[in-house]
């Protein structure tokens, strides 16, 4: 694949708090992103009703089906999440059971980053490798590196606009697409 050829990522965002710093966080990424790759945010998970699979068995719900196809449509995904308790926000872990049995299945061979961040010292680093984990299962090609895990994201994220603000964090992101582009890529050829 040609090194100009444009790019298209979703993200797909694990928190559903108004005032999210992961919300922060996804809503900067398309202006950290290289030229020529766009990056538009999926609809909310909240729009998932619990997984059941009496529910699935009776169709599945537009909500899935709809983000389902903008993954599958996608070259690559970036996954922003909160940690919460030392896991993935519940929200999250239900949307990737939902998208696990869509077939085709929408993750599998797909290209993914991942991003947390966290209040605390160590920026969603449990949540992160949790998700790997979900990842694995699915059969996307997670990114390696770098590991996005922003720390003490309070001090990052201005309070009354909720921008991401700090600099070297977003240098730090702006790599990561980066690399995710480079993999996509890789992918692709």
């Amino acid at each position: 694949m040609p090194n100009d050829t444009p790019l298209h990522f979703v993200t797909l965002l694990g928190s559903l708090r108004k005032a999210s710093f992961n919300a922060a966080i996804a809503r900067a990424l398309p202006e950290l992103a290289p030229e020529g790759i766009s990056i538009t945010p999926l609809e909310s998970i909240g729009d998932f009703p619990h997984y059941d699979q009496d529910v699935q068995d009776a169709g599945f719900p537009a909500p899935v089906l709809a983000m389902a196809e903008q993954i599958q449509a996608a070259d690559g995904v970036i996954i922003v999440t909160p940690e919460y308790n030392y896991s993935i926000p519940g929200a999250l872990k239900n949307a990737i059971d939902w998208l696990s049995r869509v077939s085709p299945q929408p993750f599998s061979e797909k290209p993914v980053a991942i991003q947390t961040a966290s209040p605390g010292m160590i920026g969603g680093a449990r949540a992160q490798y949790n998700l790997r984990q979900n990842m694995v299962f699915l059969d996307a090609f997670v990114l390696n590196r770098p590991e996005v895990m922003i720390g003490m994201v309070a001090g990052k994220v201005d309070p009354e606009t909720l921008k991401l603000t700090d600099e070297p964090t977003c240098k730090f992101i702006s790599s990561q697409i980066a690399a995710l582009v480079t993999l996509t890529r890789k992918l692709k050829s």
